[in-house]
């Protein structure tokens, strides 16, 4: 990475995803970077929280200025395959829609998943996501060399997937299809003006959108001939005051929720680890404390946020930050996990501390747009770190820092090898 390169991009660069926060820090002395030909990026906790509760910030891709863009949010768009128009192509998801739409949708999603129509649908799992665990570390208990072993590959990334099939009915068997697809969506949302090579990345992201929405018009037909208890199924009935979604917006939802549902639990479980075994103390202290794991995920949330920054937003009409104004319809990204670590508003942010008063944070968003999944992914989150910590003897990292994942809103291990003296029954 050149130091002659702008800070945003150097940001971007892979090189810096092991350790991307001196790098924030530097951001946080401009609270509005707006590099030529670039974004305009907010990088304080309280103008982050304060613009995603603002009205005036739009979601909505086609809410960009038309004519030329900057070369990182046009990346961006390309990679995403627009807006959607294009044949064979799935229209955004609620998370990229304003209101009326996004509440309507969201609200819809909702319906099958939370309160008040489903109140007990996540804490229902816990019994099912405990056993899960403990089935993925039996499983490398097992193995021929069970002191050995790559916690993302083993456990951090096939348990996510294991519950969110279940919550929406997909056949865990049909892992390996979409699999493929996650991995070229995830990266289409990566920002990087180094790509090696963005047009076959454009190309990746526009197949695995058409694939994917025909494997899931076939399962929601299904789910329509033989319904169940599944989400899908729930969907798909359309029973509620909103009525049914059109089957457009059916599939977009679908994708969105098998998609969005195991990538930043995959992050959070693996960054949770990552941390714990580099802080003894907060391991032991887990696991001799199984509800230490309730303040411990929200600290993780804070300090090793999975998703690092938002790049899809724009104002519709002129906003005024810290000074700055900020022109209708620009690019506008925020760092949320240069937020989350404000001297301004949080108490020696750069350290780790569960115990700390104040355990707000940006990790899960704020706003009309907060994690859908939110409840969900901390009780994951919360089972899986605390079986973790109480099942492998003597855990050691073999590789600090393990090698990262290229994407830099989607931040997390690639691999986490470790080894232990065992798996505790």
């Amino acid at each position: 990475m050149s130091q002659d390169q702008s800070l945003l991009h150097r940001i971007l660069d892979e090189t810096s995803r092991p350790d991307p926060y001196p790098l924030y820090a530097e951001l946080r002395r401009t609270p509005v970077l707006h590099e030529p030909g670039g974004p305009y990026v907010v990088s304080g906790f309280a103008e982050i929280e304060g613009l995603l509760h603002d009205p005036r910030i739009s979601s909505d891709s086609r809410n960009l200025a038309t004519g030329p863009g900057d070369p990182l949010t046009d990346a961006v768009e390309a990679a995403e395959g627009g807006d959607g128009d294009r044949p064979g192509m799935l229209p955004p998801g609620f998370l990229r829609l304003d209101p009326p739409e996004h509440d309507r949708l969201r609200r819809m999603t909702n319906r099958p998943f939370g309160p008040p129509h489903s109140p007990h649908r996540v804490d229902g799992m816990r019994e099912d996501l405990g056993a899960a665990v403990d089935g993925l570390l039996d499983r490398i208990g097992s193995a021929g060399d069970p002191g050995n072993a790559d916690l993302v590959r083993e456990f951090a990334y096939p348990f996510p997937v294991t519950v969110i099939c279940r919550l929406l009915g997909v056949p865990r068997e049909d892992e390996t299809r979409f699999h493929v697809w996650a991995e070229a969506l995830a990266a289409s949302l990566d920002p990087d003006p180094d790509s090696p090579d963005p047009t076959e990345r454009q190309r990746a992201s526009q197949d695995a959108r058409l694939a994917l929405g025909g494997y899931l018009a076939e399962l929601i037909e299904d789910r329509r001939a033989h319904p169940g208890e599944d989400m899908l199924s729930r969907l798909a009935a359309g029973d509620g005051p909103d009525g049914p979604m059109t089957t457009i917006e059916l599939l977009t939802t679908a994708a969105l929720l098998l998609i969005a549902g195991h990538e930043t639990t995959v992050n959070l479980i693996a960054n949770g680890m990552l941390t714990l075994l580099r802080h003894p103390w907060a391991l032991e202290r887990l696991r001799r404390e199984p509800g230490f794991a309730v303040p411990l995920v929200e600290e993780l949330l804070r300090y090793e946020p999975p998703v690092q920054l938002l790049p899809h937003r724009t104002p519709i009409t002129d906003v005024e930050v810290h000074g700055t104004v900020i022109p209708k319809g620009s690019s506008l990204w925020l760092m949320l996990a240069a937020g989350n670590r404000d001297a301004g508003h949080f108490t020696h942010p750069e350290r780790f501390d569960p115990d700390r008063e104040d355990l707000r944070h940006l990790g899960l968003g704020s706003g009309i747009h907060s994690c859908f999944g939110a409840p969900l992914a901390r009780l994951e989150a919360q089972i899986a770190l605390t079986r973790f910590a109480a099942r492998l003897e003597e855990p050691r990292l073999l590789a600090d820092p393990p090698p990262y994942r290229r994407n830099a809103v989607l931040r997390g291990p690639r691999s986490l090898p470790v080894a232990c003296a065992g798996i505790r029954p």
